[in-house]
């Protein structure tokens, strides 16, 4: 019990003491409040969905003698060289700028060492992401920091970015402490000063123009890699039949769940909707193109483990992609720091402020004497742990489902726990036969 509670004291449902504090603070700065992370209300996500394992209606498999893939294939649609992955968890793009060199580095070592891909994301290719991965995507992003054809023909991938997550109809934020003399270079900018990002490409409008630009793209690579189309996740259903018909490979949808480094409270916390509910959405539009596995689908925001892993692509996902999840494998908002997240007014578990560029791991900051803390062989090895052991739940999950690879698995091997996750994510209620929103 809290020492402040008193006897008949009722805490206001709407007005609780986290709203009264962020009034108070609006009130006294007069600026919106920023942060990294992702969004923290509870929303209907994987951990509301069951596997219906075999028994006697279908017979599992056994782990230590019958083979589950996990294989994938990325890019089939128009590509000359599509992107072969070992495991369908990807890393998702995060920036050099966002994140130190070090921990670019770590995160190709270990997205390597299982044979995955990961992404620069916004402001650019370094040379440490490059030599360390050995399949990468590279971000082409409104801002276009960084961009230049020569790193585009270096690129396994090219991922143009029209949303995110965490922030869809917002552009990133990148302060000034975080702006070192290499990133400043690498992004044309003034070292020191705060710097924002587009939130739409300036040179199209709308889908005609999106089509132009990868007919652009893919003149620049001779056709070769891999066109992905990156989308938040708000009106997927259409967002991905544009981007269909617009010429993309892979489709990326990141649900609301995802992370960011730095953008305003409000949009992280109210704007886009639930990976769990984008992700059937983004199924009935391809299946209705008739492009269901030709385009890749690849889901984003809140993946976590290998039961998440499975339940996406059961859902209808070809893979997955991991951005605070990768940060967290690192080293990211560990116990070794409590002390220091202390004095920076957080605590491990809790620290979000990346924009502060005070990160005591070494991975959200370009302060030199912070980001030397994170070694990249290390960092990476534990990465690749994580990975594996994501492949690994996921493959034991399908087993038991009776499938022999990651991608048999489908929605009927689902049940929801709850009326919410049952109707976004478009399976039954456990216990019946009954989808809410369907009509029989």
């Amino acid at each position: 019990m809290s020492d402040n509670y008193k006897p008949g004291l009722k805490e206001s449902a709407t007005y609780t003491r986290s709203v009264i504090d962020e009034i108070q603070r609006a009130a006294e700065t007069g600026i919106y409040d920023i942060r990294g992370w992702g969004a923290k209300r509870k929303v209907p996500h994987f951990d509301d969905l069951l596997f219906l394992g075999a028994s006697m209606s279908r017979y599992p498999l056994e782990g230590y003698r019958e083979k589950c893939s996990t294989e994938v294939v990325l890019g089939t649609r128009f590509a000359k060289k599509p992107v072969v992955l070992s495991t369908p968890v990807t890393i998702a793009g995060m920036s050099f700028g966002a994140l130190s060199a070090q921990a670019k580095e770590a995160l190709g070592r270990g997205a390597s060492a299982v044979g995955t891909s990961t992404t620069t994301g916004d402001g650019g290719m370094t040379p440490e992401e490059r030599g360390q991965s050995s399949k990468l995507v590279y971000q082409y992003l409104p801002s276009r920091y960084g961009m230049n054809p020569d790193d585009l023909r270096k690129a396994d991938a090219i991922e143009v970015v029209l949303g995110q997550g965490a922030k869809p109809g917002g552009g990133g934020m990148l302060l000034g402490q975080k702006i070192s003399e290499r990133v400043a270079k690498m992004r044309c900018l003034p070292q020191g000063i705060d710097q924002r990002s587009a939130c739409r490409h300036p040179d199209w409008t709308g889908p005609d123009d999106l089509a132009i630009k990868i007919a652009e793209l893919r003149e620049i690579t001779d056709w070769q890699v891999p066109i992905y189309v990156k989308v938040g996740a708000t009106r997927t259903y259409y967002d991905v039949k544009l981007a269909v018909q617009a010429g993309a490979d892979v489709v990326v949808v990141d649900g609301m769940q995802g992370g960011t480094a730095a953008t305003q409270d409000v949009f992280i916390e109210h704007v886009g909707i639930p990976t769990l509910a984008a992700i059937p959405q983004a199924v009935e539009a391809l299946q209705e193109l008739g492009v269901h596995r030709e385009v890749q689908l690849i889901v984003s925001g809140g993946i976590r483990n290998g039961a998440d892993v499975a339940k996406a692509i059961a859902l209808g996902a070809d893979a997955v992609a991991i951005g605070t999840a990768a940060l967290i494998a690192l080293g990211d908002n560990h116990p070794r720091y409590q002390e220091e997240y202390q004095k920076l007014g957080s605590a491990a578990g809790f620290y979000d402020d990346f924009q502060e560029g005070k990160d005591p791991a070494g991975i959200t900051t370009q302060d030199p004497e912070l980001s030397k803390r994170l070694d990249p062989v290390a960092a990476g090895k534990r990465l690749a742990n994580y990975l594996r052991v994501l492949t690994l739940e996921a493959q034991t999950l399908a087993r038991a489902c009776g499938k022999s690879h990651l991608h048999n698995l489908e929605p009927e091997d689902l049940v929801a726990l709850n009326v919410e996750a049952a109707a976004m994510a478009r399976v039954p209620l456990a216990g019946t036969n009954w989808i809410p929103g369907q009509k029989y």
